[in-house]
């Protein structure tokens, strides 16, 4: 537990709905320690603001337009390891609890959070607390064995060729929308059946529609 801990604590919201910023914003105001020193609507002005205000805290959403999550806090973590992430979002599926986790943010909270537990997690996180719980991390552990360990033996081809399968496409429709010969898409599809262990391109799509993420832009 960190020892130098900021008498005011700083904080970048991140969020692309004013509205909500605006909630925040009251929920944080009841806490003398806390300040909000900036507001971002989107992943580059999380990127510009972090780099010219070093916040103690990024407090951050997931859905908001330019980089992906995932690829954000692993910028910040790169660039600022100072600063320190809290996830407050409405997504609350375990692909992103699980991803967010392993990309090194602090916390993952739900933005029904009260205003006592959200400013206290934001001292402990500054505190250098973990403070994803037993049940967070019950759910992560569950997730990545039973869909993540199936996801990371997929190439990159076959993760594209998972995706095409949830839209409803055929074989003649991936080859062309991928520009690749029939042969070479029945024979992708067969092995993402395989490594999935599913009987049926169905069965494939049925996965893929419960366990891949959302679109987040």
């Amino acid at each position: 537990m960190s020892t130098n801990i900021p008498k005011n604590i700083t904080v970048l919201l991140a969020d692309d709905h004013p509205l909500a910023r605006a909630g925040i914003r009251n929920l944080l105001a009841e806490a003398d320690d806390l300040e909000i020193i900036g507001e971002a609507e989107d992943g580059f002005q999380v990127q510009e603001l972090t780099a010219e205000l070093r916040p103690n805290v990024l407090l951050l959403d997931l859905k908001m337009p330019g980089p992906r999550p995932f690829e954000l806090e692993k910028w910040v973590r790169e660039n600022y390891p100072e600063t320190i992430t809290l996830v407050l979002t409405s997504h609350d599926r375990d692909i992103y609890l699980a991803g967010m986790m392993d990309a090194g943010v602090s916390g993952y909270m739900s933005k029904d959070v009260t205003s006592e537990r959200l400013i206290c997690a934001i001292r402990r996180a500054v505190q250098g607390e973990i403070l994803f719980d037993q049940k967070q991390m019950q759910r992560i552990c569950s997730w990545k064995e039973e869909v993540g360990d199936k996801l990371s033996q997929l190439t990159h081809r076959e993760n594209i060729i998972l995706e095409l399968l949830a839209q409803g496409l055929d074989n003649k429709s991936i080859s062309s929308k991928l520009g690749i010969t029939y042969q070479t898409a029945a024979f992708h599809v067969a092995s993402v059946l395989k490594k999935l262990s599913v009987k049926s391109r169905q069965e494939a799509a049925v996965w893929a529609l419960k366990n891949l993420p959302d679109e987040l832009e």
